[in-house]
């Protein structure tokens, strides 16, 4: 009735029913203007629907074509369906209608994807991938590249997750939290039972503590672990700019996956590790592996990369450890260098070599990749010390890495 009455209605009543209309309603102006003209008065007659254009008789000739053509795109296909029809009605493989056959020259390559898509979903067994549900938060933590990293302070980590699964992703296994300094390459682990965002937080807490230097900033993957509303809050509360890699672009986290290998791979290898005894020896193996990782293991920086016609020319710092290089940085505070050279004093290299041996030794066990009468270490220092000359000679010396 009251789009019948504005419809009929004058200009200036017209606004005066549009204004009452909005007024009961509470519709928006201009929603409430399409619906006073959309609706259709008394008597009108209603609209009959269109005929379809292409029909089953299109769509299965569009399958055997499509199959024919082993299986190709649509705007492939569009450009195959001429010269395959002709060829199969030549070979007697087709016989097609003249409609039907001027209808298959006609159609656009947005219809064949329409026309083939229950069948290509059928086909390949599969449906189409479900829209991800933290992609809200996605867009909300910005993108860092490799390049975007530009000399940066001491205390932009980058972290990521290794796991210790043996090759297979069945049941649960120990995940070690990694995270490593851009700036100097130091490196802190600590292992984890589940990954699980929550635990993660904990995790990221108690290494937090051990560093000797103040997180700045953090960068992980697109793990569903690290993006999430817990992590994301969790560094707003505490002043750490949480950045992502972009998906699938692993030199986006070039250090920390150069870290992955060259030390925690190396430390451990690649055996399974199951539950809370091998998560304990875990926690043993990073307290000792982070100061002799740390304070006594050279390591690589990358200072210039450029490429001279086909070749990629690099070069790179004078090898030292994290501490040399935080040490060395104008930009760490005294009081952090000070602690640092102190700790460093005091550490005895050979100790914690032997210590990490057994902590070895136990994890090859657990991960039966020695017979338990090879899992004898010395716990006399100087002993060890005796036998490292020789010690070449039976091979491989890290336990977790014999076979």
């Amino acid at each position: 009735i009251v789009a019948k009455r504005y419809q009929e209605a004058s200009g200036k009543d017209r606004s005066t029913i549009l204004d009452e209309f909005e007024a009961v309603s509470g519709y928006h102006r201009k929603h409430a203007l399409r619906l006073l003209n959309s609706q259709s008065t008394e008597g009108e007659k209603e609209r009959c629907p269109g005929q379809r254009i292409y029909d089953d008789a299109v769509r299965e000739a569009l399958i055997v074509l499509w199959e024919t053509a082993d299986r190709i795109c649509s705007k492939r296909l569009k450009a195959a369906i001429p010269k395959l029809v002709e060829s199969m009605e030549r070979h007697g493989h087709l016989e097609l209608d003249s409609e039907v056959r001027q209808r298959l020259m006609a159609v656009s390559p947005a219809t064949i994807d329409r026309l083939l898509a229950s069948t290509r979903e059928e086909a390949q067994g599969t449906k189409r991938r479900r829209r991800s549900s933290n992609v809200g938060i996605r867009r909300r933590i910005p993108v860092r590249t490799f390049a975007d990293f530009d000399d940066p302070p001491p205390g932009f980590f980058e972290a990521d997750f290794v796991l210790h699964c043996g090759g297979s992703l069945i049941g649960s296994f120990v995940h070690s939290f990694v995270v490593t300094d851009v700036a100097s390459g130091w490196t802190e682990g600590l292992p984890l039972i589940v990954r699980e965002q929550s635990l993660l937080v904990e995790a990221l807490d108690v290494l937090r503590e051990r560093l000797p230097i103040e997180m700045l900033g953090l960068d992980t993957d697109n793990d569903g672990a690290f993006i999430n509303e817990t992590l994301l809050s969790y560094c707003e509360s505490q002043g750490i700019e949480f950045t992502r890699s972009r998906p699938y672009r692993k030199n986006d986290q070039a250090w920390i996956e150069q870290k992955n290998g060259s030390v925690i791979r190396r430390l451990i290898g690649h055996g399974r590790l199951e539950g809370f005894p091998a998560a304990k020896m875990l926690v043993r193996l990073y307290d000792v592996a982070r100061l002799y990782v740390n304070f006594f293991q050279p390591s690589f920086k990358l200072l210039e990369k450029r490429r001279e016609g086909s070749k990629v020319i690099k070069q790179f710092y004078p090898p030292a450890t994290p501490c040399d290089r935080l040490i060395a940085d104008e930009r760490v505070a005294r009081e952090i260098k000070e602690k640092l050279e102190v700790q460093q004093r005091q550490l005895d290299p050979v100790a914690l070599l032997r210590e990490l041996r057994a902590i070895q030794t136990e994890l090859a066990v657990l991960q039966n990749t020695i017979e338990s009468e090879d899992a004898e270490v010395s716990e006399d220092t100087k002993k060890f010390l005796e036998n490292l000359p020789t010690l070449w000679k039976q091979g491989e010396a890290r336990p977790t890495h014999r076979k």
